[in-house]
């Protein structure tokens, strides 16, 4: 992956900033495939999306991740640092459809794109989310013998069997949800935590767009230099003229 520019991660900043989670995730998308266009990126698994932001992360921000945890028992504020070079790892993709198979039902389906996603997000409660992943990822499912269309599936489907198919979409496509299991070392409660790659990228980019426009507001009072000339140095270099403005 090479790197995007000072210049194209202001403007993708900037386009991001009012954008909701779902935008935010496209952009970076784009920020970390350069080359890809928007049909492809949204025609992606959600692991493959996921891997390419936690790449990112590491090529703009470094191998360290900070996370911050509260203790679902007793509210105690944990911090902690993580390997991101062990996160989003994308495992071997399906050669074919997924399958499950269980007492009188045959069920093949896909794993879910970042498309089927978004369309899910959008629906008015969980049931519709739920149905609608669910038809759009449903390849074929018979009960009995009997063929039982796509948008019926949610309805008719058993809870396990439910159950089964997301534990197989998971296994197939890992870093589609990355969940961190924290020990709370006040009392030894567990508390699952989801750790959401675009909000955390967001943020981080966010605080650096500010950062990085602060020294452009600087360096341009002290010399005049327009923002491309002071975005064309290199992060180094920016330091050291600031430093000597202070000193000044």
């Amino acid at each position: 992956m090479t790197p995007t520019g000072p210049a194209e991660l202001l403007a993708t900043w900037e386009s991001g900033l009012a954008q909701h989670d779902a935008g935010r995730s496209l952009l970076l998308h784009r920020a970390a495939r350069p080359g890809a266009g928007t049909d492809e990126l949204l025609s992606m698994p959600v692991g493959a999306r996921e891997a390419d932001l936690f790449a990112l992360r590491r090529a703009l921000f470094g191998e360290r991740m900070q996370v911050r945890v509260e203790c679902a028992s007793c509210g105690e504020a944990m911090e902690f640092d993580l390997d991101a070079t062990v996160l989003g790892v994308r495992g071997r993709t399906p050669d074919g459809p997924l399958r499950v198979a269980e007492d009188d039902w045959v069920v093949e389906f896909r794993l879910p794109t970042v498309a089927d996603l978004a369309a899910a997000g959008s629906a008015p409660d969980a049931a519709e989310a739920r149905r609608l992943l669910v038809a759009r990822c449903a390849l074929s499912a018979v009960r009995g013998g009997e063929t039982v269309p796509p948008e019926r599936l949610a309805e008719l489907l058993p809870a396990d069997l439910q159950r089964r198919l997301s534990e197989t979409a998971a296994e197939a496509d890992p870093a589609a949800d990355v969940t961190l299991n924290v020990s709370c070392p006040e009392c030894g409660g567990v508390t699952p935590a989801e750790l959401d790659i675009t909000s955390y990228l967001w943020t981080e980019l966010d605080t650096w767009a500010r950062d990085l426009l602060l020294d452009v507001h600087l360096l341009a009072s002290a010399y005049g230099w327009s923002e491309p000339e002071i975005l064309a140095l290199s992060p180094l270099r920016r330091r050291y003229y600031l430093e000597l403005c202070a000193d000044a």
